[in-house]
């Protein structure tokens, strides 16, 4: 019997996984590379896909190689102890800007991404299969999962409240920023890491192959529970990887960039926050709703069907920032089902590496949850890629340019029409602190109300030669003037960092990417949750 002290150590390897790495990943990566770093859409998406070939060879091979580790500490727990630190300082790694040109810059977000995924697999393969060998009790094992889910979701609710919090503190440049944020959570994200290693113990022995063999995997492609519960897992990714990736986007271009009731700040990572709340406390009653199901089979399709309701309901809600709590509501209705099915998917992972010992003859364990690992990563990450391309095509694009290059010459200066209206306006503002200037143009009929400037005062916006010269104090107003734009309007955004490098945001069509943004949030979502009640009724195994 397993005590208390070695499943809460058990969930710490989760909530530093789960719940700060690859929850900042999820929510925060595909805005930060388009609007903070500064790389092209394109070259967002291309970095996503390539991450996840990438991971199709190392996720397989380092399940391979963790079931044939053997040391003092035993199978899968010295990939945890000794791979805790490296985990943390690439993590910190890869959320700093470095001050280079756009290819600089793209060698370094690509090498970083790709060590980050390598470090990823090497502690969160063996980590899941943890599970395998601390408890060969069925009960046991919905617990382990269950304290699994909590500690992921405690922690990603802990990361994401925080975020702004932290970004206030720090101050500064948005890059300075999440540099910060990166040291904070990396070193918190290693630190979760080495306590699971240290804190569990491996009580069965792997029933091992005594040499490499490509055998198990053969064998995993004649294992239909595998297939169907690995396809069940991406799609399961593919569900909270569209949901997060959006959140960034829908708050900048919708909602505002931050809304404040009562003291309480409320940005794209503390929206998500009331769902990981959700998440935890219906995680912590995954096991009575599936002991009052009768099978985890059936509780998943249960689970999964909630989703699809409540995001198909969120796409009809409006789209404006007075509705927020009602749209928490049923973000917070939507995360009762992800609560109880997403303990449940570990388990079964389980129940596969089990059935696949009982066929074959020897462990598999390591590379069937190896697969779930990928799985994780493949839907988080395409779709993340997915959305940047479909904002693209959308009308959205970004990237950076060096001090030399020359940026909209054209559009950078009032220009007046025959009615007396402008018909391209400069939003400038400046941070001393960080020695940045920023540029927003606004093309179409809405620049005539932005000279029109009527919902802010002289001591946060005034006109200097043409141009409104937006105060510090004006920058909240700025941003919601910006997400109530018309769909007219076309948006620059130019941000220029200490060295003169620029990050370009433009906007062709403000309607046709705001609805993109809301459909990336709730249809396409709802479309991979009833593909998860499909597959669900494929899975054979009936426990």
């Amino acid at each position: 019997m397993a005590s208390l002290k070695e499943k809460i150590g058990y969930a710490l390897g989760d909530a530093a996984a789960g719940g700060i790495t690859w929850k900042i990943m999820s929510i925060a990566f595909p805005l930060f590379f388009t609007n903070v770093f500064g790389l092209t859409v394109a070259d967002t998406a291309a970095l996503m896909l390539i991450a996840r070939m990438f991971d199709v060879v190392t996720d397989p091979l380092m399940g391979a190689l963790a079931d044939r580790t053997q040391s003092k500490w035993g199978t899968y727990r010295p990939w945890l102890i000794y791979g805790a630190i490296p985990f943390g300082l690439i993590f910190a790694l890869l959320l700093y800007t470095p001050d280079f040109g756009p290819v600089g810059k793209r060698i370094w977000a690509y090498g970083f991404y790709l060590l980050m995924m390598a470090m990823y697999t090497a502690v969160n393969v063996p980590y899941g299969s943890l599970l395998g060998v601390m408890t060969d009790d069925d009960n046991e094992k919905n617990q382990f999962s269950s304290f699994r889910m909590v500690g992921a979701y405690a922690m990603g609710f802990i990361t994401l409240f925080a975020f702004p919090y932290v970004q206030k503190i720090v101050g500064g440049s948005e890059q300075h920023q999440y540099a910060v944020i990166g040291i904070v959570f990396g070193s918190i994200a290693a630190a979760g890491t080495l306590a699971c290693g240290l804190l569990t113990k491996e009580r069965l022995k792997p029933v091992r192959a005594e040499k490499f063999s490509f055998k198990p995997f053969k064998d995993l492609f004649k294992n239909k529970p595998w297939i169907y519960l690995t396809l069940i897992g991406i799609c399961t990714n593919f569900f909270n990887g569209f949901r997060y990736a959006a959140a960034g986007y829908m708050f900048d271009y919708i909602l505002g960039k931050e809304i404040t009731m009562s003291g309480l700040i409320i940005n794209y990572t503390v929206f998500m926050t009331f769902g990981e709340v959700t998440c935890m406390i219906f995680g912590g009653l995954s096991p009575k709703f599936t002991q009052w199901m009768g099978s985890k089979r059936k509780a998943f399709i249960v689970a999964a069907l909630i989703c699809v309701a409540f995001s198909v309901l969120f796409f009809f809600l409006p789209k404006d920032p007075d509705y927020i709590w009602v749209l928490i509501a049923i973000v917070v209705l939507t995360s009762v089902g992800i609560g109880l099915y997403s303990p449940l998917l570990w388990s079964m992972y389980a129940d596969v590496a089990d059935y696949a010992t009982e066929k074959n003859g020897t462990s598999s364990t390591g590379l069937i949850f190896s697969s779930g690992t990928m799985a994780q990563k493949f839907g988080t990450a395409i779709s993340g890629s997915l959305l940047v391309l479909l904002l693209g095509f959308a009308g959205f694009s970004s990237g950076s340019v060096s001090p030399n290059d020359a940026i909209l010459p054209a559009q950078t200066e009032t220009q007046q029409v025959a009615d007396g209206g402008a018909k391209t306006v400069a939003v400038t503002y400046s941070d001393q602190k960080e020695g940045k200037k920023s540029t927003l143009v606004i093309t179409g009929q809405e620049a005539n109300n932005f000279m029109q400037w009527s919902t802010i005062d002289a001591s946060e916006a005034q006109m200097v030669n043409d141009t409104i010269v937006v105060q510090e104090n004006g920058m909240k107003v700025l941003r919601n003037r910006i997400a109530a734009l018309s769909g007219e309007a076309q948006l620059t955004s130019i941000e220029r960092d200490k060295s003169g490098n620029e990050t370009v945001i433009t906007i062709e069509k403000m309607d046709s990417v705001r609805n993109m943004i809301w459909m990336l949030f709730s249809i396409f979502p709802a479309i991979f949750a009833l593909l998860i009640v499909f597959l669900t009724k494929l899975y054979s195994i009936k426990k």
